[in-house]
């Protein structure tokens, strides 16, 4: 009988563990995308085409992790992978063009504001673009690790 318990309990540690990266995800891709909106709306900051795509790719993740949330859908990982990853590309090419790692010339921003314009500087290095990196980091992390946790559930349960 003590096996059966500590089998459920042990799966329900991986459901809730699981769960819990979906939903941490989420809540991160609502902070992102409402310190966008505070930045341009309120503290008035004009976008860059850089910022443009990343605000393209994270927006959308709001509704489409919601929906895998609300469907259980265990292969959420599949839509959210492939918005993340390229987001996270953007803004990485983006805080390298902002540390001049990457020169300005390569910088698609021509007309309008510039791609490395500093907004912000929390302590002295945490900028608009470092910000969305780490975002997009923390979805991408989340989904790769609820990716792999599904992966060996099914292992386990299929064996």
């Amino acid at each position: 009988m003590e096996g059966k318990e500590e089998y459920s309990r042990k799966n329900n540690m991986k459901h809730f563990r699981s769960q819990y990266l979906i939903y941490f995800a989420w809540i991160q891709s609502i902070a992102a995308m409402f310190g966008s909106l505070y930045y341009s709306e309120i503290k008035h900051f004009t976008p860059c085409v850089l910022c443009w795509y990343q605000r393209i790719l994270m927006y959308p993740l709001v509704i489409i992790i919601a929906v895998g949330i609300l469907r259980k859908d265990k292969k959420i990982y599949q839509y959210v992978l492939p918005m993340s990853i390229l987001g996270w590309s953007i803004a990485l090419y983006h805080v390298l063009l902002q540390k001049g790692i990457l020169p300005e010339a390569i910088a698609p921003c021509t007309i309008g504001a510039s791609c490395v314009t500093k907004y912000t500087g929390y302590f002295g290095f945490i900028t608009i673009p470092v910000m969305s990196l780490t975002a997009f980091s923390i979805i991408t992390l989340c989904m790769i690790f609820y990716w792999r946790l599904q992966r060996r559930n099914k292992v386990k349960g299929g064996a």
